[in-house]
């Protein structure tokens, strides 16, 4: 049955756009930033084993149930939540629950932008070759430098979220479609050749056996934990981006198939991930196990003593900026939404309400 409401926002041209938004939501630095990181301190191929098996059997029927309600509704998370519990004779406090969702991805996005704001410097500091035959300490030193001018922070994270704003004021068709059919394909190129780089590193073989060879005495009820926690956060679920982004799917989208190809295409970029980081890590005898310290202290070390590393930095860390970008924009797009139901805003005012406030509570 076809929902009867329509979006005042407008809807998705077709399938393939929908996957790419909805797939650009779950790619994000939780791929490429986290991902590495608690594989390589979780003892490596058994717990992607374990997140496989977490991604399959939780994630993806919960992905389905997100869609699936938001298509019904077509509003924010907020109104749907609350339309459809009224229609279903239930109690008023379900709206709540669309508020917890808006809620979380507003508190994930007021940190996450910082961190991309991180990502976005390292690009210029990769490309002007700062890292270029440094030490360890000399890296760590760049890093505690970034991290302790409040001005340069606050910067780059203004500009980070300068560029979600420009998106999501466009709207569905004109900024979040047009932005995720030119950023996705992007960030899968620039992946394909960052790990043509890593097959010629010489520890590619390497790599793959510490990404995929399981054992199984590594796993601890706390990695299992760890496997479940990820599962959500990658693919973006339960904070209100894929139920808003399945309120502008076209009733003729099957919503089983296009969670099949999100999981499988959010699954892929994390695993690819780990393909291009770990035979490099093993190249220059750093440690996997590093810890979140992994890409902003542990790699560009390897960036700094690799030929060509200022290009191949660079093109790392604009990786590391188009996947935090496809997610920052699904996660503010719940509140503008509402903002724009609920409070009579135009698209452009309620982005840069959103904006602001999202960017006040990142300077905390």
């Amino acid at each position: 049955m076809g929902s009867q409401r329509k979006s005042i926002h407008g809807q998705w041209s077709g399938r393939l756009a929908f996957i790419l938004a909805a797939a650009g939501s779950a790619v994000g630095l939780g791929n490429i930033w986290k991902f590495p990181y608690i594989t390589g301190e979780n003892g490596g191929g058994a717990f992607v084993i374990v997140y496989l098996l977490c991604i399959a059997v939780i994630g993806l029927p919960i992905m389905m149930a997100e869609v699936l309600i938001g298509r019904r509704g077509r509003q924010s998370p907020i109104n749907t939540m609350r339309d459809l519990a009224a229609e279903a004779g239930a109690g008023g406090y379900w709206k709540w629950l669309g508020w917890a969702g808006v809620l979380a991805g507003f508190l994930i996005l007021s940190y996450y932008s910082v961190i991309a704001g991180w990502a976005l410097a390292y690009v210029f500091r990769a490309a002007a070759g700062m890292f270029t035959g440094l030490t360890a300490d000399g890296v760590q030193s760049i890093f505690h430098d970034l991290i302790g001018q409040p001005e340069r922070l606050m910067a780059w994270h203004t500009l980070f979220m300068v560029m979600t704003m420009i998106i999501v004021a466009r709207g569905v068709r004109g900024g979040l479609e047009k932005a995720v059919r030119f950023l996705m394909p992007a960030l899968l190129v620039l992946m394909l050749v960052l790990m043509g780089y890593a097959w010629n590193s010489g520890f590619f073989e390497q790599g793959i056996d510490f990404l995929f060879r399981p054992d199984f005495s590594k796993i601890t009820p706390n990695a299992v934990l760890t496997a479940m926690g990820h599962a959500f956060f990658t693919l973006s679920l339960g904070m209100g981006a894929i139920m808003v982004y399945g309120s502008y799917l076209p009733d003729r989208i099957s919503i089983a198939r296009a969670s099949v190809a999100i999981s499988i295409a959010d699954t892929a970029v994390a695993l690819l991930a780990g393909m291009v980081i770990f035979p490099i890590v093993f190249a220059n005898s750093l440690d996997p196990g590093a810890g979140p310290g992994l890409i902003f202290q542990t790699l560009p070390i390897a960036f700094g003593h690799m030929p060509y590393g200022a290009f191949f930095g660079m093109l790392f860390f604009i990786l590391l900026v188009f996947a935090a970008w496809t997610s920052a924009i699904s996660l503010i797009e719940p509140a503008v939404a509402w903002l724009v139901e609920n409070r009579g805003h135009s698209r452009v005012n309620a982005s840069v309400v959103a904006g602001i406030t999202t960017w006040l509570f990142g300077l905390l």
